[in-house]
């Protein structure tokens, strides 16, 4: 049995095991109806993940990526959530081709904030160490896809002092006058991140750019 066909074959029929449809209903209602939901919570998923994850063989990059794309072409959301789950433990088998090859198609399945910056923590950030592809940044940043702006605009979530400051700020400055909520919250977001460890980059961008969304400046001051 291939990687892909035993992994999708046991999380199939793992994740019924454990619907729970007062819990899908709250989860279908909390993401605005964007999927249908089973019902199954964080850690109850990620524990039935992990016991299916370390039975599976090694993946090829390919097929981590084709079976990535499959769970996410299912109907519940949690199959979306075991997608970016699967490639987060998988992450060392991911080459240099894995996000032209699949990262796009990934964001852009039934998009939304979840899955969205699940993918950009579990998948782009790491990726985008190992494998540096401004080239791929730079696309989905000038892109008219808000989702694929926002996944630029996040892609050194996490790095803290590693994160390229004056690029992060370049990728932001260019959705500066933005009204679309979930850039100008990615933006608010990097912009804390950034303050962390760099308060002044933050400070000099608030003040260069008075127009910024309400929600974008409140993230930024946080630690501020």
């Amino acid at each position: 049995m291939s990687f892909q066909s035993q992994a999708l074959s046991e999380i199939k029929a793992e994740f019924p095991k454990y619907k729970d449809a007062h819990r899908s209903i709250g989860a279908f209602n909390y993401m605005k109806g964007i999927a249908p939901f089973l019902g199954i919570d964080a850690p109850t998923r990620r524990k039935i993940l992990k016991k299916i994850f370390l039975d599976l063989p090694e993946p090829t990059s390919d097929q981590l990526g084709k079976t990535a794309l499959a769970l996410m072409k299912l109907q519940q959301r949690e199959y979306h959530y075991a997608a970016y789950d699967l490639i987060e433990f998988f992450i060392e088998y991911a080459d240099e081709t894995f996000l032209d090859k699949y990262a796009e198609k990934l964001i852009t399945t039934t998009p939304w904030w979840d899955t969205v910056d699940g993918l950009g923590t579990a998948m782009i950030s790491p990726l985008t160490i190992l494998y540096p592809n401004k080239k791929l940044i730079e696309k989905w940043n000038r892109s008219e896809n808000i989702w694929l702006i926002r996944s630029s605009i996040q892609h050194q979530r996490g790095r803290r002092k590693q994160t390229n400051v004056p690029y992060v700020l370049e990728l932001c400055q260019r959705h500066a006058q933005s009204k679309e909520f979930f850039i100008v919250k990615a933006i608010g977001w990097a912009l804390r991140d950034i303050s962390r460890f760099n308060k002044h980059a933050v400070r000099e961008f608030l003040k260069s750019n008075p127009d910024l969304g309400t929600v974008a400046v409140r993230e930024a001051n946080k630690y501020l």
